[in-house]
């Protein structure tokens, strides 16, 4: 074999093994541009903005009481039967595309009665409203508002009426695209109208103030599609 040949051959070995080093190159970039092409798990993405839905859900509720008012007198001959409690709250409301929800709620608080009730039980039953804030997030802030109807007595009895509004803030979490949990704070001033208590002490009508702290779990069904 003559040195040309040697060469020749030489030279084609060399251009084999430089096409199969940039064949497996080439190959090894397509594996990677394939797999960061490859799309993650999507987020939860807030709720459409152009379908109707109803929301429905419970709150644990604590009822702080600020100043219990002309219900609980200075002068009065028995202990104060308004205090600090908590209880449960059920509501269902209409959620729109936009910013708004409004819907009912019917409640009851468990109250200390310094000993003058076996089991005082705040009911109210009345309507609410809340405009989100939306920010394009799983978190939404809101302010809330609302007006309801109360009664109070030992138990689940009424010994009197009474009527109560609510203006606070709060906010809500999606955890999916139908389940809800959230908080809110609302100053609670309740008016009640006068009654005289088991221990015959007349309790004159007054406004008491509360701090209400709600613990929300809510769900969401759609009603409709714009």
């Amino acid at each position: 074999m003559n040195r040309n040949e040697r060469a020749l051959r030489f030279s084609m070995r060399r251009w084999a093994i430089g096409r199969s080093l940039l064949a497996g190159l080439c190959a090894s970039g397509s594996i990677s541009v394939a797999q960061a092409a490859e799309p993650s798990d999507p987020p939860v993405a807030p709720p459409p903005i152009n379908v109707d839905y109803l929301q429905y859900g419970v709150s644990f509720v604590a009822d702080v009481v600020l100043n219990p008012g002309p219900v609980c007198p200075a002068d009065a001959k028995v202990p104060c039967i308004l205090g600090s409690g908590g209880g449960l709250t059920a509501r269902a409301g209409y959620r729109s595309p936009g910013p708004w929800y409004v819907g009912g709620a019917y409640g009851f608080s468990k109250l200390e009665t310094s000993g003058l009730m076996r089991l005082g039980v705040l009911q109210h039953l009345g309507g609410e409203m809340r405009y989100m804030v939306t920010l394009g997030e799983r978190t939404e802030p809101y302010f809330a508002a609302g007006l309801s109807a109360l009664a109070f007595g030992n138990e689940w009895g009424i010994e009197t009426f009474g009527l109560s509004t609510h203006a606070g803030l709060g906010f809500e979490i999606q955890l999916s695209r139908t389940t809800i949990v959230g908080m809110s704070l609302a100053y609670r001033p309740t008016l009640l109208f006068g009654w005289t208590d088991r221990a015959s002490e007349r309790r004159p009508t007054g406004v008491a103030h509360f701090l209400g702290l709600d613990i929300v779990m809510e769900a969401r069904e759609p009603l409709r599609t714009h």
